[in-house]
């Protein structure tokens, strides 16, 4: 399948509305071993210095954090909890902003995901969170510093998601007022989402 690769300049919008705008978009990766990509469906936003929850918090600048100083468009992976995640970097130069990809839906490469993820009994258990999606769309932490804009890992043109819900971020208890920022978005009503919270979703 051909993917139209979203333009450089995209990535260039405030942190906020890009983690609102990447819902829809296709998350991309090129391996060997084929081709397999994503609908994104749920992203957290992290703002940077004055948020509690971001590794950049109060300009935190380290060989982890080091791309998050860097131009938008980039991707910014970490291992937690041996788990691979994948974000991406925003807020521009100096402005170490990043939107946390937390889950797609499968659009091509479902076979392939599968071998990658043989405990995952459902389809939907392949992708519904963030260390999952990396390992069935095979991203590692290799791919930190890619551009997003180009192979082997990319994000696509897709269809904007027709209406998005927005609440707290998930996994920061200990960052104090963050805890509450709505800063996650998702797709309302996609099986995909990670996580549903009774009279949010």
């Amino acid at each position: 399948m051909s993917w139209k690769k979203i333009k450089p300049e995209f990535f260039d919008q405030p942190t906020l509305e890009l983690a609102r705008n990447l819902l829809g978009k296709i998350l991309v990766k090129e391996t060997e071993e084929g081709t397999a990509a994503g609908k994104i469906v749920e992203t957290e936003a992290y703002k940077g210095p004055g948020d509690r929850a971001a590794h950049s918090f109060g300009n935190r600048r380290t060989a982890r954090t080091e791309v998050m100083f860097g131009p938008s468009g980039f991707t910014y992976t970490y291992v937690m909890h041996t788990h691979c995640l994948v974000n991406v970097v925003s807020g521009g130069d100096l402005n170490p902003e990043a939107v946390l990809i937390r889950a797609v839906e499968p659009v091509e490469g479902l076979e392939l995901m599968r071998r990658r993820r043989p405990k995952a009994r459902k389809t939907v258990d392949l992708t519904n969170g963030p260390g999952k999606l990396t390992k069935a769309l095979g991203i590692v932490k290799a791919d930190y510093g890619r551009p997003l804009h180009e192979p082997p890992l990319y994000i696509a043109e897709g269809r904007a998601a027709e209406e998005i819900k927005t609440g707290p971020r998930i996994g920061i208890d200990n960052s104090g007022e963050a805890r509450e920022y709505l800063w996650r978005f998702w797709e309302a009503g996609n099986p995909f989402v990670s996580r549903f919270r009774k009279g949010i979703d």
